[in-house]
């Protein structure tokens, strides 16, 4: 029996009164599984009704009902015969049989009964339902049985707890402030991006204002890796099958990846050998046949590079990096917007150095992304250090490498000076790595920049240098990207900054709004002296009034709108209304406003609202 904290077990039993309720609302409700989350609770039905928002609302009201029952939590350990039977009795034959196969053999078989209520289940719970003090139901979403989209797609009922309703108010308050932040909406509203059916799912579409964001992201951290001497690369989108066998890829990441593309002449030549699409995968599986792979990774077209020339060791360490799209395929359901999707960019790098190196390029690797995080105002962040599990048989590699490669990154870690954990089962198949994982302006974490530290990748590939001895000597590899993907860190970005870009980031920086069109030659000089000096400017030339106007850049994000009338004319000037104050500033001289953007430009000046 797995023990679980005073937190998972409110939220643990809040599900199985969930499951009370909806049984004496819809008896012919099939159940599959309630676990409690990071953040709260599910449980899944198989039901002919399609629940509703009304629903949701009637079910809470039973929930309540339940609580107030003061129903007790009662363990029952039973034989798998005796289970099977008061599965049977249950009527929930349709999923809780296959969960009870999952049970391995001489392991406990345990169900909890609360009132009328029984579930297959190991516990553990509160002693009483009134010990749930404050819960909430969220929201219905489709879940396919076990997470295959092969299988039937049931609802899922979402909802949280808390020890005290002051603590779910404080939650559901983020929960809304997660709303309006939505990078989805934000994106729509903002045009930053877009997602079409008809491209496909999980594939963006960089629209002209979102490319000026990724664009002004890849340009400052191209500076901090010509800081750090990195080479850029370019490598193709698609390669060998045989490439990623042998890095490892296909098939260890196989159930995420694209199918292979395979030729039509050797699909012809293969006609007599493979007669089924299971005679054809064993093939792929065996190497027989000869295909292309739209890369799921970037490494190993960079350790090419690197075997490409004879290297020494003066020449170490070798930086090569590259923002390269890779592919995933990710299910349907799992799906979200920017942060989880198909096709991504990695703002990739890997670095081939010696032993000797190699605490100082992990070093060098955090501090980029320490930088980052610095210059973007995420510095509420904690560090993970991602080991293997000794049990485990999907890491590649001796246990020497293994030992070597956890001991060098558990050392720079120590040395951080900022608190870690250790995450053992979490390591890439190749090798440990560090992820950071940061909270946002409204308390959520994302896991964004990752190093990891690889010795195997260079044994696959049997790369080397020749070392001062004049002999060949193998090069340690370290994979690092500190955005990590694109697409997912600008849609954290929006969300953390609610569309509120800093100057240097946003796709439109200032706004002139001239009052009439009497003074829109003059305007369009200011636009242009603005542009001249490289800053995003543009006009509001529409005939409307001016708090219209006003309105529209406010809702627009604009980080400053300039407003312009007869006395800014006269005496060469803009009145200024800044995207933080709300309040109009000047007349202000156009060269000293030119200075004002290009200042908070060089600098990467934070909004208000984001500094620590």
């Amino acid at each position: 029996m797995k023990e679980m904290s005073p937190l998972e077990e409110i939220r643990h039993s809040s599900a199985h009164v969930l499951a009370t309720a909806v049984l004496r609302l819809f008896p012919k409700a099939k159940l599959d599984i309630g676990p409690p989350t990071e953040t709260g609770f599910y449980y899944d039905f198989d039901l002919d009704h399609t629940f509703t928002a009304d629903d949701l609302g009637a079910i809470e009201a039973e929930m309540k009902k339940v609580i107030k029952e003061n129903q007790r939590f009662e363990r029952l350990e039973t034989s798998r015969e005796e289970a099977v039977e008061l599965i049977r009795k249950m009527g929930q034959e349709t999923y809780k049989l296959g969960r009870l196969d999952d049970i391995p053999e001489g392991e406990a078989i345990s169900f909890y009964r609360n009132g009328e209520f029984v579930d297959l289940c190991a516990g553990t719970h509160v002693r009483y339902t009134k010990k749930i003090k404050a819960f909430k139901l969220l929201n219905v979403a489709g879940a396919y049985h076990r997470g295959d989209e092969k299988n039937k797609q049931l609802q899922r009922i979402y909802g949280t707890a808390f020890p005290s309703k002051a603590k779910l108010q404080q939650y559901l308050d983020q929960l809304e402030e997660a709303r309006k932040r939505d990078h989805r909406k934000i994106g729509r509203d903002m045009q930053l991006f877009h997602i079409d059916e008809t491209v496909g799912q999980g594939l963006v579409l960089w629209t002209p204002k979102g490319s000026i964001i990724r664009q002004e992201l890849q340009t400052f951290i191209a500076e901090e890796l010509r800081k750090q001497g990195y080479d850029q690369v370019f490598t193709p989108h698609i390669g060998k099958l045989d490439l990623f066998r042998k890095s490892g890829h296909f098939p260890y990441y196989q159930a995420s990846q694209y199918p292979p593309v395979i030729s039509r002449q050797s699909l012809a030549g293969l006609a007599h050998e493979a007669k089924t699409c299971a005679e054809l995968s064993n093939l792929l599986e065996e190497g027989q046949i000869e295909g292309y792979l739209l890369k799921p990774m970037n490494c190993p077209m960079h350790i090419k590079i690197f075997a490409s020339q004879h290297h020494s060791y003066r020449d170490l360490p070798v930086r090569l990096a590259e923002f390269g799209t890779v592919y995933r395929w990710e299910q349907s359901g799992e799906l979200s917007g920017m942060t989880r999707v198909r096709g991504f960019t990695q703002d990739d790098a890997h670095i081939f150095c010696s032993d000797e190196q190699l605490p100082g390029e992990i070093q060098g690797c955090l501090d980029i992304v320490k930088t980052v995080f610095k210059v973007l105002g995420m510095e509420d962040y904690r560090v993970r250090v991602s080991l293997r599990d000794h049990e485990s048989s999907k890491y590649v590699g001796s246990p020497e490498n293994w030992d070597r490669a956890e001991e060098a990154i558990l050392e720079v870690a120590s040395n951080m000076g900022v608190p870690f954990s250790r995450e053992p089962g979490e390591a890439a198949f190749y090798g440990p790595k560090i992820d950071f994982v940061v909270k946002d302006v409204i308390g959520r974490e994302w896991q964004l920049g990752t190093v990891q530290v690889d010795y195997n990748l260079p044994e696959r590939f049997d790369l080397s240098y020749i070392g001062s001895d004049n002999r060949p000597h193998r090069p340690v590899m370290v994979h690092r990207a500190p955005f990590g993907s694109m697409e997912r860190f600008c849609g954290v970005l929006i969300e953390h900054f609610g569309g509120n870009f800093p100057t240097w980031l946003a796709p439109e920086q200032v706004r002139l709004l001239p009052i009439n069109d009497a003074v829109l030659p003059y305007t369009k000089t200011v636009e242009a002296e603005l542009k001249a000096s490289g800053i995003r400017a543009t006009v509001d030339a529409a005939s409307e009034k001016l708090g219209a106007k006003i309105r529209r850049s406010e809702l627009d994000k604009v980080p400053f709108a300039a407003v312009i009338g007869k006395m800014e004319v006269e005496k060469g000037t803009v009145t200024i209304r800044s995207r933080v104050a709300k309040s109009q500033e000047g007349p202000y001289p156009v060269a000293g406003f030119r200075d004002l953007i290009l200042d908070q430009i060089a600098h990467r000046t934070l909004p208000e609202s984001n500094r620590n």
